[in-house]
């Protein structure tokens, strides 16, 4: 049951914060990223593959496994919890989407510029000097060189041993600290340095709600919404 009192904090808010992990784009369909692997990647950990010396080791089977995980993100469709956060954001002008997840969901259902904190699977650079690279079809089993430096072309997602990007990572923590209310919605609440966003927001004074069918660290710190998103936040949209 949404409380009252959140309801009427939501309508005199203005700057509210939506956090958004895996659990978001799973009530989608998409498989969270520790997920069992399937079909030809089924013998395979993600932790080993998502790394960079996977990828100087071996570029072109970490290259197809993204090839892959691009086919399988571009097969899902944004659900209620996507369009309705998309809607709040319509409603709040000064709202920040922040998200943990590399795919476009939030983008596809009307989010104008969600702060990606892991990367996007749909983006590519350059391995060698970071430069940005175009997307290519999905079918490319080979990643093209850089037109720059001739270096090999990866995914721009945030692998294992490496840091956030700090742009996003800097905006991300100035909009937690001027948020009067973050919602924190199907995260895991274990993934850092991204956890400390709500912790962040909490300390500067923020009320954290958080929207998730299962207990988190964030429970001791959150009013908790137990449930789906995809059910919760087109209630908790209806009521403002």
């Amino acid at each position: 049951m949404v409380p009252a009192a959140l309801v009427e904090a939501l309508r005199a808010a203005k700057r509210v914060m939506f956090f958004t992990g895996a659990g978001v784009s799973a009530e989608s369909g998409l498989p969270t990223f520790r997920d069992a692997q399937t079909g030809l990647w089924a013998n395979y950990k993600p932790q080993d593959l998502a790394t960079p010396e996977a990828f100087a080791r071996d570029p072109e089977m970490v290259w197809r496994w993204y090839q892959w995980r691009r086919r399988v993100h571009a097969d899902v469709a944004p659900n209620p919890a996507h369009h309705a956060i998309a809607a709040f954001e319509a409603r709040l002008p000064e709202s920040v989407l922040v998200t943990q997840n590399v795919d476009r969901l939030h983008e596809l259902a009307g989010s104008p510029a969600p702060i990606h904190l892991h990367g996007s699977v749909f983006r590519n650079k350059c391995a060698s000097c970071g430069v940005a690279m175009p997307e290519v079809p999905h079918d490319l089993e080979t990643p093209p060189r850089c037109e720059v430096c001739g270096g090999l072309c990866r995914p721009d997602v945030v692998w294992f041993g490496e840091g956030l990007p700090q742009d996003e990572w800097k905006t991300a923590l100035a909009a937690a600290e001027r948020a009067e209310i973050v919602l924190s919605i199907g995260t895991s609440a274990t993934v850092h340095p991204a956890a400390r966003i709500p912790l962040v927001a909490r300390e500067a004074g923020a009320l954290v709600v958080q929207v998730n069918p299962e207990v988190t660290p964030f429970d001791r710190i959150a009013l908790n919404l137990r449930g789906p998103a995809g059910v919760v936040l087109p209630d908790l949209l209806s009521r403002l």
